[in-house]
């Protein structure tokens, strides 16, 4: 039931407006030609503002760039708006979501010609919230009213877990889930044997860069090293549990100590009982473990967790009670600690 077209009065407007109604009331109390004059002028004014709105709002083209977000932390998403008028130029243009207060602002818009706003939105929980409409808005020619057009743009932005959560590196007891898992190679981290070169995929490590090929090629060069057995740790995330604050604690302890493990340079792995996510190490991984707990959903009638190897090599966590066999355990109720 939300119009195509909205118009809010701004304050002026509704001076402008009042005075108008006045002025009318008075004109014909009165029946002094001058008054009439000058109602006909205000209200031209009033016409001449919107059909001047509505030539340029209906015109514009809107196409939206949304970044992943991480939960609890300000956003950007990116608004390309481009003109479709070929002699009216657009001014005081406005995008945003519809229904969202985050507004970017393009002062002029040329005609044929496009511009970018940029508008910061925040999200209180991580999951994939999906985008529907953006709304354009407008306060051009003189300010009285606000025009608002929707345009519909689907999508859908990724909100992350916090990754700042205060969490203990795994108990020595945890250590035996770094001597297992698979032969891991090519990341950026502690290296093992020597294999070769490749190219540069985003998150290896710097330091791997062999120059002398990269100035030869034209293109980044990285070392290529075997993963040591003794370097991918396992995090399992156990998704028996209902929706509550408990399992957000949860997925915020996973997240935490795989941050962790890029700062160290460790390899590291994810399984849930819906996914798994192969061992790896930098940014580029825990960009991917990230996106599958952003996508976490937590049910009481999830299936019972299979853990990728032994479970007394694995470190779990769960938002339920603690587990027994594991080499480690992080219990939600205890906050990571």
């Amino acid at each position: 039931m939300r119009p195509p077209r909205r118009l809010r009065f701004s304050r002026a407007g509704w001076f402008f407006s009042g005075g108008s109604v006045l002025l009318g009331v008075a004109a014909i109390g009165t029946g002094n030609n001058l008054l009439f004059l000058m109602l006909g002028a205000m209200l031209g004014f009033i016409t001449l503002s919107g059909w001047l709105s509505e030539q340029m709002l209906r015109r514009l083209e809107v196409r939206r760039r949304a970044a992943r977000a991480t939960a609890g932390a300000p956003s950007r998403i990116v608004y390309e708006v481009r003109n479709g008028n070929r002699r009216l130029p657009a001014y005081s243009v406005e995008a945003g979501e519809a229904r969202s207060a985050a507004r970017g602002w393009i002062p002029v818009i040329e005609p044929g010609q496009g511009g970018t706003a940029r508008a910061e939105q925040v999200w209180e929980t991580r999951g994939v919230y999906p985008l529907e409409t953006v709304t354009l808005s407008t306060s051009f020619p003189f300010g009285l009213f606000i025009k608002e057009r929707d345009v519909d743009v689907p999508g859908e932005v990724v909100v992350w877990p916090r990754t700042d959560r205060p969490v203990r590196e795994p108990r020595p007891a945890g250590e035996r889930a770094r001597r297992t898992g698979e032969v891991f190679a090519g990341s950026a981290g502690a290296r093992g044997e020597y294999r070769g070169l490749r190219p540069y995929r985003a998150g290896d490590d710097p330091r791997d860069v062999h120059w002398r090929t990269t100035a030869r090629v034209g293109h980044p060069v990285v070392r290529e090293y075997e993963r040591d057995r003794s370097r991918a740790l396992w995090l399992c995330l156990d998704l028996r549990a209902a929706e509550d604050e408990m399992a957000e604690t949860a997925v915020e302890i996973v997240a935490g100590v795989a941050a962790a493990a890029v700062r160290r340079g460790d390899a590291f792995g994810l399984a849930t009982q819906d996914t798994r996510v192969r061992p790896g190490a930098g940014a580029a991984q825990l960009e991917r473990v990230l996106d599958v707990l952003a996508r976490a959903r937590f049910r009481p009638d999830a299936p019972r967790l299979e853990p990728p190897v032994a479970p007394g090599e694995c470190v779990l966590v769960t938002a339920g009670g603690p587990g027994t066999g594991w080499g480690d355990v992080f219990a939600a109720a205890g906050g990571g600690r």
